[in-house]
């Protein structure tokens, strides 16, 4: 008789506490929104504390748990005081999204040190230092954790236009992921990354102000929604991905394959 039930696709996520950077908009906002629906106690992560106040209520008035913390991703200080307020309210956090992240929108030749250490520090420093926080809290507790690093097909091409920057830092947390996911085995914390194409978010918008319409050239005319990541952010999160640590999945709805006219 098998040890699981068949199939094994467990989402249920009750008695959890996540942690979702960038929470306060575009897909960290979808992102807490599944994860409290699943019945995960959540902390939403960013500096507009109005839109998170404005989450948070939302969540609970249908009877989720969520907790709003401001945190600016540059802070090494505010991460680990995130964490703290997570662990105070709901328990110690083992489920972590860092999501949070930002454009350069500029050519690599003309990017000041500023903006260099601004993309570098919200993209790549503030998921490793949280990643590292989270971790080392659960193995103190000896508990399982699932930390998810949100990277992009950016690591997997880049075509120029002004985000050189931002497809080096995307390729570090797909790194990040799979080096994370080795040191941690032995504790049972899966790091995995999702590693999502244009999707419609605040990020994006400005992006289709500066390029225009992108279904023009991609192959479904079409671009996806926030909502079309949840099975594979609830796969990642939940029992159903037990085994699964290291992977970075693609999730680009075939714009990688570009239109042959």
């Amino acid at each position: 008789m098998a040890e699981f039930p068949i199939p094994n696709t467990n989402h249920d996520l009750t008695g959890r506490v996540a942690l979702v950077t960038g929470a306060s908009s575009g897909l960290g906002e979808r992102f807490a929104r599944v994860l409290a629906n699943q019945g995960a106690a959540v902390a939403l992560c960013a500096r507009r504390m109005d839109r998170l106040e404005a989450l948070a209520q939302e969540i609970t008035s249908v009877g989720g748990k969520a907790l709003p913390v401001a945190m600016d991703a540059r802070d090494a200080d505010a991460l680990s005081a995130a964490v703290d307020a997570a662990e105070a309210a709901f328990g110690t956090v083992d489920i972590l999204v860092n999501n949070a992240g930002v454009p350069d929108a500029q050519r690599a030749h003309k990017m000041s040190v500023d903006l260099v250490d601004h993309v570098l520090g919200v993209n790549l420093r503030a998921p490793w230092l949280l990643a590292t926080d989270v971790a080392r809290r659960l193995i103190a507790a000896k508990k399982p954790g699932n930390i998810v690093n949100i990277s992009s097909t950016a690591h997997f091409r880049y075509d120029g236009g002004g985000a050189a920057l931002y497809a080096v830092t995307k390729t570090a947390v797909a790194r990040m992921t799979e080096t994370l996911s080795t040191e941690w085995a032995f504790a049972n914390i899966n790091v995995n990354a999702i590693a999502p194409g244009m999707f419609v978010s605040e990020m994006t918008d400005g992006m289709f102000e500066r390029i225009g319409d992108p279904r023009e050239w991609v192959a479904r005319k079409r671009v996806p929604v926030a909502a079309q990541l949840d099975s594979t952010l609830l796969y990642l999160c939940s029992p159903a991905s037990e085994c699964v640590t290291g992977a970075v999945i693609k999730v680009d709805d075939g714009q990688s394959a570009r239109m042959r006219m």
